[in-house]
């Protein structure tokens, strides 16, 4: 009989879902609360902060079947993503506070959760950087309340770079790359300690970045294979090899228009095809590099799995695509723990 083996999953959006639940309770809908993560087993995970774009209710995108190309989103200002952040940043104080989590501030926190002796681990990330200003004044700020994680982008122009949009098929090679002041972000998050995650970059925004050698490796935390399914989102084989160059990882995403060939967004989606873009890379790449990045909350995930509530069923699923109960260790909560103690240094 197959052991408990403890999830750490790579990216959530539960505490900016539309009308901000309480994650300590269970919830009638969505994908991840505290009472879910328990159950799945699910003792970590980075809580990303995103800020809609003007006119947009919610994070959670609905992509219409088969080929088709979204623009990018409005910009947001900067005082606009300042303000929603720290009111969400508020909420997973809140749960500290109450013990029902850990804000992650060092790999020791991430290590004390592992074998569930402690409240599950919560890493903050800001997906998409608008609320740090382009004079990186804030960024300490934010440091010190606890941001451990960053992307640089979501799919939509900023001061630092350009997001891909969602195309479909598509490379992710839309628009330009990083900019001076996204060059100044990326060196200061290596400096204090706070990763970089390249999911949303666009191809010239990823390659600016390998190019720049901050001594970090490389993370992109919920993508799937571009080979699989052709949408911009995805990584494509070289971007794949380059991450595991760097010993990075890529976190695969569980949102389904990513993860089929024709990019339907179906929750009749099989989980197995998680599973299938977690063989793909760690064929081509090694287990070492691959790891879990839901997009719970934020995507259409398959209802089969349901939410974080019915990770022992990927589980079963990754077992089915032949990943032993090593492996599936690495996969489900090593390969994180390393990165995120390689950019915490």
């Amino acid at each position: 009989m197959p052991g408990v083996i403890p999830v750490f999953d790579g990216h959530n959006d539960a505490i900016t879902r539309e009308g901000a639940p309480d994650l300590s309770r269970r919830l009638p809908d969505g994908h991840l609360d505290l009472p879910r993560m328990r159950e799945g087993g699910m003792r970590g995970g980075i809580f990303a902060i995103f800020t809609p774009s003007s006119g947009a209710a919610s994070r959670q995108v609905r992509f219409p079947r088969g080929v088709h190309a979204e623009p990018l989103a409005p910009p947001v200002p900067c005082e606009h993503a300042a303000a929603h952040a720290r009111v969400a940043a508020e909420r997973l104080a809140a749960l500290e506070k109450a013990g029902e989590l850990v804000l992650a501030r060092g790999i020791g926190d991430v290590d004390a959760a592992f074998d569930g002796s402690t409240p599950p681990v919560a890493v903050l990330h800001l997906e998409g950087a608008e609320a740090i200003d382009p004079g990186l004044e804030s960024l300490a700020d934010w440091h010190a309340r606890g941001l451990r994680s960053l992307g640089p982008v979501w799919s939509r122009a900023n001061a630092f770079a350009t997001g891909v949009q969602f195309a479909f098929p598509s490379s992710p090679d839309i628009g330009p790359g990083l900019t001076d002041r996204g060059e100044a972000l990326l060196t200061a998050c290596a400096e204090l300690g706070i990763l970089v995650d390249l999911s949303h970059m666009n191809e010239a925004g990823f390659w600016d970045v390998a190019r720049m050698d901050l001594g970090r490796p490389l993370v992109a935390s919920h993508s799937g294979a571009h080979a699989i399914s052709a949408a911009s989102r995805n990584l494509t084989d070289p971007q794949i090899d380059a991450i595991g160059a760097s010993d990075g990882l890529v976190g695969i995403v569980f949102a389904t228009a990513f993860l089929r060939p024709d990019f339907a967004d179906d929750p009749e989606t099989p989980i197995a095809l998680i599973a299938e873009h977690a063989r793909y890379v760690a064929d081509r790449i090694g287990v070492e590099h691959v790891a879990l990045g839901s997009d719970f909350d934020g995507a259409t995930v398959p209802a089969e799995l349901g939410g974080a509530d019915g990770l022992p069923r990927l589980l079963q699923a990754l077992r089915d695509a032949g990943f032993n109960e090593e492996e599936l260790l690495a996969v489900c909560w090593r390969n994180w723990r390393r990165v995120l103690a390689a950019w915490w240094r």
